[in-house]
């Protein structure tokens, strides 16, 4: 009697324990659920956003002065940032590639070479664009975020004003327009530092370095760059004025909203750039 007793006992434990482990499934799958309809929601709203952008503007006039101010905002104001990390960048890359090639077959030229290709492809554009989004990104998130809480954003909308094409459009225009340039200078001044590397680090000599940088060059490359740098500064000022501009409770808000723009702004960074070579480079 005793074994049977325990024999149902267990039988019990059993069922006990596969049916919360069900329940713990169901759960998570209930999540998941709620986590893909949540993203999808916040992707549609991003599109509204952005197609709000249109509509009820205000006078070219205005747009002018706004774009100019967020170019000096967004743009000059991070030549500083961008230009440092851009010269150590290329120093760096040049230094580890000459570590990297220990093959004495391989030509010094080819230093030269592959820099000039890592920086013009992927080093200018997308490192800085991650850089970019770290300092322009919060900006613009906390400004916006900022104004929504004061309730400056409702000012502007009691005024008839369409307070997103009032304050994003200018961002976003100037986020495109400037990006460009910033990602010529970081390439310019990461090859530059890559030859002071050469000079100064004695890994190669800077007659190599220069007829490396001229060898079997890609024209398209700098096309592509250019396509890149286009598609990074739209996605980071407006994920980043959308993040902002639908801000919702205090100053700890506004810090949370800056922190997720600058997250998901390096997310759709990467994924449009994988994206963009297998749509560009890939035959």
């Amino acid at each position: 009697m005793n074994i049977f007793t325990g024999i149902d006992y267990f039988k019990c434990r059993c069922i006990e324990a596969f049916l919360q482990v069900f329940l713990f499934c169901r759960s998570l799958q209930f999540y998941g659920n709620n986590r893909i309809v949540h993203h999808m929601s916040k992707l549609g709203q991003y599109i509204l956003f952005l197609g709000a952008l249109f509509k009820n503007r205000e006078s070219f006039r205005t747009y002018v002065k706004l774009f100019f101010d967020e170019c000096i905002l967004i743009g000059i104001n991070s030549i500083i940032l961008v230009s440092i990390v851009s010269v150590f960048m290329g120093a760096v890359s040049t230094l580890q590639t000459a570590y990297n090639l220990i093959n004495p077959l391989i030509p010094d030229n080819v230093i030269g070479l592959v820099v000039r290709d890592l920086t013009i492809l992927e080093l200018a554009p997308t490192i800085t664009a991650i850089i970019y989004a770290g300092k322009v990104g919060s900006s613009i998130a906390g400004n916006l975020g900022t104004m929504r809480i004061t309730e400056q954003v409702d000012a502007l909308e009691v005024m008839g004003i369409n307070s997103i094409s009032y304050l994003v459009l200018p961002k976003i225009a100037a986020s495109v327009f400037i990006y460009p340039f910033l990602v010529i200078l970081a390439g310019v001044l990461a090859i530059g530092g890559g030859y002071l590397a050469a000079k100064f680090g004695g890994v190669v000599s800077p007659s190599d370095y220069l007829f490396g940088l001229k060898m079997n060059f890609n024209e398209f490359s700098i096309t592509f760059a250019l396509i890149k740098s286009v598609v990074f500064g739209f996605l980071v000022a407006s994920i980043s004025a959308f993040m902002g501009y639908n801000t919702k409770g205090g100053a700890l808000e506004v810090g949370q909203s800056s922190t997720r723009a600058v997250t998901i702004s390096c997310i759709a960074i990467l994924l449009s750039d994988f994206l963009l070579a297998q749509l560009l480079l890939v035959q």
